[in-house]
């Protein structure tokens, strides 16, 4: 579609260096009218000042919403529920925040009779896979506009350069030479200095955690319960899923937990570092996971785990409206009808580990036949047999071996 067809746009715009650019280059680019539309998914204060600045850059109208509730409850615990982790170390923050971004700029697109949506995301990264995939799920006849692949402003200093001529206040600085990204479930901080895989990440860039050396001298002992596989209550105290993940945040974060320093995998192919700090995720992944195993079927959870990488591939590749992600999780949800009880956590030095887990109504941990005292359910005997024919074919493989040698 040319340029000139575009008759409104409805921009995702966070306030930061990119995508104020974008929204004036929109404006002198396209000639049209722009909407801009900031999610409220637990920034904090960076908000408050959006709405003024994208007026003052050039936005015809301006959304943002509080969209909090919503991300927890429909995003991140439902993630939550598969344990969900990619490669190893991280816990989807900014992946899972895509699609619910999407999904409201789409629907503010219909309200607002826009025939084109944007996005600042470049043309090396993941955020344009996730944003646009979301987009045409829900408008396959939408056009989309990525300035990164379409400018020439192909670098840092030439965006700086473009905001000096257009009077757009620039808020990254050599004190901050980084950029970020926070919603309720973490903060993720790449480029920069950041690009020198060899350095250590300066202490003043963390948001979320304390050191964890200068972390409480003193452990914190916390109780999670959970409803079918979500969080509800923390020390018996019952919370709005929004809630829950803050009050764990508060409490991760003065421990110094959850903080990640990844060498991630891209999806369109290069290696890219991300640092990360989930406080709150991670103490909620860790109590889930022990309410899980005092209340799960051995043979369902070895089979949601086998399934787990790939659906953690499918949120970070953008796959989250996808058929095979829907099906997924019918599967992993149909697991967690049983996950009912309450996880002990301990909170120390940057490190969270369970002590304790128990579960009123679904319970599969049975005393009489696990305890190594004297019992009546259980003939040790037995196991004899039971050995012998799981190690049939071991023997017959070594009987094969022993006249082949001969």
């Amino acid at each position: 579609m040319a340029k000139k067809e575009v008759k409104k746009i409805v921009l995702a715009y966070s306030g930061g260096l990119d995508t104020s650019i974008i929204l004036k280059w929109l404006k002198n680019e396209y000639g049209c009218e722009v909407v801009t539309f900031s999610a409220d998914l637990g920034q904090g204060d960076e908000l408050e000042p959006v709405r003024e600045k994208a007026f003052k850059t050039g936005a015809d109208k301006v959304y943002i919403d509080d969209l909090r509730e919503e991300f927890v409850r429909d995003f991140v615990f439902p993630m939550f529920r598969a344990n969900a982790i990619y490669e190893g170390q991280y816990l989807l923050g900014t992946s899972i925040a895509r699609p619910l971004i999407a999904k409201r700029q789409m629907e503010i697109a219909k309200i607002e009779g826009c025939d084109a949506v944007s996005h600042g995301a470049t043309g090396k990264g993941n955020d344009q896979v996730r944003f646009e995939l979301a987009y045409y799920h829900f408008n396959p006849a939408i056009t989309v506009i990525a300035p990164w692949r379409e400018w020439k402003l192909n670098s840092r200093q030439a965006l700086i350069n473009y905001a000096k001529r257009n009077d757009i206040p620039i808020p990254i600085t050599k004190k901050r030479p980084w950029s970020s990204d926070r919603n309720l479930l973490h903060i993720s901080f790449e480029g920069g200095i950041l690009e020198d895989t060899w350095l250590e990440p300066p202490e003043n860039m963390f948001v979320l955690t304390k050191p964890p050396e200068k972390a409480p001298n003193k452990p914190q002992y916390i109780e999670i319960e959970f409803e079918k596989g979500d969080a509800v209550a923390v020390d018996g105290v019952r919370m709005s899923p929004a809630e829950l993940l803050a009050h764990l945040n508060t409490i991760g974060g003065e421990h110094g937990i959850g903080r990640v320093d990844l060498l991630e995998n891209r999806s369109v192919g290069m290696k890219s570092r991300g640092v990360y700090e989930t406080p709150g995720g991670t103490i909620l992944r860790e109590a889930h996971m022990a309410v899980e195993q005092i209340t799960m079927d051995r043979e369902v959870m070895h089979l949601r785990d086998s399934l787990m990488p790939r659906y953690a591939e499918m949120i970070y590749n953008g796959y989250w409206f996808s058929p095979e992600r829907e099906m997924l999780q019918c599967l992993i949800d149909d697991s967690q009808k049983t996950v009912n009880g309450v996880a002990r956590i301990k909170l120390y030095k940057g490190h969270c580990r369970t002590v304790g887990r128990k579960s009123e109504s679904d319970s599969l941990f049975n005393l009489d036949f696990a305890t190594f005292e004297k019992d009546q359910v259980y003939n040790q005997a037995d196991a004899e047999g039971f050995i012998k024919l799981n190690s049939l074919r071991l023997r017959i493989r070594s009987l094969m071996l022993a006249n082949k040698n001969k």
